[in-house]
């Protein structure tokens, strides 16, 4: 097998299964992993291994499949177990569905000698022999499943380094970007986050010979986020403890903050909980927070602005994706041109406003609910990395008007009056400006957000974001109706930009 080739050394069964878990953690649907190697020589504990690792289940029923040929899974991501033993001719693999089955999810193939080259081309092969008291596993490939595959080998040696190689590995959580989370666990200790966030890839110029991540400030790597991770921790914010990390690589081990979130046992926002998280932000915007924060001794990460390029870039996502998708073609120069001068109108408007520490994300999915904690210590945020400094209205408006969650006008009502009464404690507070901002950045993130929720559909293969999009049409009518924002809306109601998809 032409390609790259890593070799794991397996001292026993259990390091046969966590290479199981590893390359669990790294599948994805279309891929296909080849398990070569003589009768004895551990493929079914792989395989058992990775299955349960999938299904989250570690006493998961596993038969081996020599009789039935294929056994299939209904796991995370839809595994289906091939054993080619008893194939007379590689043309039954046609008849057994391999196709079919890669077209809906992974294929785990033992004895895949018998398939000729039937196999895909980017087929991950491991080969397991025995070696000394223990066996050798080789993988080789060609391609992505072979890179994530190596990378979630990597991923366990760095878990080693930090005194974690025997740990069970789940997946916990993947976004929107390329960053990925897993649980990982050793007995008799508290489970922990493995963070997988590789460098971001920053795409093609466009404007100004800049990719669009540069415009917009979006974090390139993981220094970002640990650097704001510990100036919050140092500030009194419950930010997960980071207890190991590679800089370089992009891997992070960090305390497990929970899983409970924002919503009540019927799928409804707790207003309490709003309520508390928008104390929290008064509590931060009281703060005076540095622009360069260390990650780690010399290593610096300079927090950006939000400015004008960026609010502008993050606006015009929904010309660029919006607007072709609900009227099914693409916005024209005057449309543009319209646009821009409407939203650097409204932008002239936050002169004046105060800035600060903002967080970009600050809604539910990224806030923690902690119940046996007290006070602004019930509340643990990750996702911290994309932090700029800009209005402090922003964060107010991504909480208030959760992204992720329909917030009733009443509740948004009371987590802004929330943050509002939190401020006038601690001091003078201008309202009047902070309601203008508000209305303004509500507007922009979430513009910005139906822009972004049909590019997810578009480009990337995600679908199920555009259930999202009435919600955030209902959010950007809201922020539209502040009197300082009349001619953006009049702009909006005269495009048809509030309306739903053409027929």
């Amino acid at each position: 097998m032409a390609g790259t080739v890593l070799e794991r050394f397996l001292a026993d069964e259990a390091a046969t299964a966590r290479l199981g878990e590893d390359l669990a953690m790294a599948l994805r649907a279309g891929d296909a992993i080849a398990l070569k190697g003589d009768l004895g020589a551990g493929k079914s504990t792989l395989a058992r291994a990775l299955i349960r690792a999938l299904a989250d289940d570690t006493s998961l029923e596993v038969p081996s499949p020599t009789f039935t040929l294929v056994q299939s899974y209904d796991t995370r991501v839809p595994v289906h177990h091939f054993d080619l033993y008893r194939l007379s001719a590689p043309d039954e693999l046609d008849e057994l569905g391999l196709d079919d089955a890669l077209n809906q999810g992974a294929a785990l193939i033992e004895w895949p000698e018998r398939a000729a080259d039937r196999l895909p081309g980017n087929a991950l092969w491991v080969g397991l022999a025995e070696q000394g008291e223990g066996r050798v596993a080789r993988l080789s490939g060609l391609g992505l499943v072979f890179e994530r595959v190596a990378r979630s080998l990597a991923m366990r040696d760095f878990l080693a380094t930090a005194g974690w190689g025997d740990a069970s590995r789940r997946y916990f959580v993947g976004d929107a970007s390329a960053r990925s989370y897993e649980i990982v666990a050793l007995p008799d200790q508290a489970p922990r986050v493995l963070m997988n966030s590789p460098r971001l890839v920053l795409g093609p110029p466009v404007r100004d010979g800049k990719p669009y991540a540069v415009i917009a400030h979006t974090a390139q790597s993981v220094t970002a986020f640990v650097a704001i991770d510990r100036a919050l921790y140092a500030a009194g914010v419950s930010v997960p403890a980071i207890h190991a990390q590679d800089l370089d690589q992009g891997f992070l081990l960090i305390e497990h903050l929970g899983s409970e979130g924002f919503l009540g046992h019927d799928g409804q926002p707790i207003v309490e909980r709003y309520e508390a998280a928008a104390e929290l932000l008064a509590m931060m915007h009281g703060k005076a927070w540095p622009t360069r924060m260390e990650a780690a001794p010399g290593v610096f990460h300079d927090v950006p602005p939000f400015d004008r390029e960026a609010m502008l870039i993050e606006a015009d996502l929904l010309v660029d994706w919006y607007v072709p998708w609900i009227t099914r073609e693409p916005a024209n120069d005057e449309l543009r041109d319209g646009y821009h001068k409407e939203w650097n109108a409204v932008l002239d408007r936050l002169a004046g406003s105060e800035y600060t520490l903002m967080l970009r994300d600050f809604h539910s999915p990224n806030i923690i609910w902690r119940a046996e904690r007290s006070g602004l210590d019930r509340l643990g945020i990750v996702d911290v990395q994309d932090a700029l400094i800009g209005p402090a209205a922003y964060d107010v408006a991504s909480l208030a008007m959760d992204a992720r969650v329909t917030v009733p006008p009443e509740i948004e009502r009371r987590t802004v009056a929330a943050y509002v009464a939190a401020r006038r404690a601690a001091g003078a507070f201008d309202e009047a400006g902070f309601t203008e901002a508000y209305a303004i950045m509500a507007a922009q993130r979430n513009s910005k957000i139906l822009g972004i929720f049909v590019r997810l559909e578009k480009r990337d293969g995600k679908p199920y974001y555009l259930k999202h999009l009435p919600r955030i049409r209902d959010y950007l009518r809201r922020a539209l109706a502040h009197p300082a924002l009349a001619g953006l809306k009049e702009f909006y109601m005269a495009h048809g930009l509030l309306k739903e998809r053409v027929p």
